[in-house]
């Protein structure tokens, strides 16, 4: 089948290399190259990187909605589009192009979280199965009918990296199989009263309310790895916590205090159990084992952690 693929980060190689092997790629649309890095040079996607190197034709519309790039994607003959994390909406007149129609790949069990950051939601908010969905796009965000589903569990201290890894893999299976039957599929509608939602991550996304349970904090944690990292503020300044553990049966103390959680382990005092970080960052220096930051830090049980600001995360 001739196929026009979209698609921008790591998470849309597995389908795009499954494609190459499988199908006739005709076309990759990516975003333009951004700045990067300490000089801010401009840096490809790993999409197109991968997409040259195949030889196949590459375009980076700034936006899609610009007159002219309905035709020019007509002009590549494509059956069928596929799109993977590409970062932009693809108008009526874009996803009409192919005869097929155009077909997304989405990292969530729709209809919940739709929207750009279903993985790291999905663990803040504790969920243990995700899957993929594919489903024929219309101009909605993430609302079109759906074609196929496979579900996944999420391990209990799975991060988002790490699943959106293992996902990225499974959604190259399943567009397959949804190509393969894609003239007999009966697409389904979604039930869009039992929508959720799933923004692009920000920042204070990850700032961490020490009030909360420990048990909701390490959720947002590990959804917060690799961006933006769970964030507090220490006695010598911001930490990032890129990895914890919860200790359920901690002594009730003030939120924030650093507590012993046994023979030579300190955690952190939450609203509910004690908070045990595994790996942390400091500002402007590496990540490093939770103990070794205590000992440079000289921190010891009775020191106090706060919050980074008063706004509460969204959930």
């Amino acid at each position: 089948m001739r196929v026009l693929f979209y698609g921008t980060p790591d998470f849309a190689l597995p389908t795009l290399e499954a494609l190459l092997a499988e199908h006739e790629v005709v076309g990759v649309v990516t975003q333009p190259d951004r700045p990067a890095g300490r000089g801010q040079r401009l840096q490809p996607s790993p999409v197109k990187r991968r997409a040259e190197a195949a030889g196949v034709p590459v375009l980076q519309p700034a936006r899609l909605r610009d007159p002219g790039w309905p035709e020019r994607l007509a002009a590549l003959g494509a059956e069928v589009a596929v799109v993977v994390a590409f970062g932009q909406i693809l108008p009526r007149p874009v996803l009409d192009v192919p005869r097929r129609g155009s077909i997304n790949v989405h990292a969530s069990l729709l209809p919940r979280y739709r929207g750009a950051a279903p993985i790291a939601w999905a663990i803040i908010r504790g969920e243990t199965e995700t899957g993929i969905t594919t489903f024929q796009m219309d101009p909605g965000m993430d609302t079109g009918e759906i074609l196929l589903q496979e579900r996944a569990p999420i391990a209990s201290e799975e991060t988002a990296g790490e699943l959106a890894a293992r996902l990225s893999r499974l959604g190259a299976t399943v567009l397959l199989g949804t190509l393969e039957r894609l003239g007999w599929l009966t697409p389904t509608p979604q039930d869009h009263a039992a929508a959720t939602l799933a923004p692009r991550l920000k920042k204070e996304d990850g700032w961490l309310r020490l009030d909360e349970p420990a048990r909701d904090l390490v959720n947002r944690i590990r959804g917060c790895n690799p961006w933006p990292g769970g964030a507090v503020m220490t006695p010598g300044g911001r930490l990032l916590i890129w990895r914890a553990i919860v200790v359920p049966d901690a002594a009730a103390t003030e939120p924030g205090t650093l507590m012993s959680a046994g023979p030579g382990t300190i955690g952190v005092a939450t609203g509910t159990g004690l908070l045990l970080p595994i790996e942390v960052q400091p500002e402007n220096r590496r990540a490093m084992p939770w103990d070794d930051f205590l000992r440079g830090a000289r921190l010891a049980p009775g020191a106090r952690f706060s919050d980074i600001g008063p706004s509460t995360p969204p959930r």
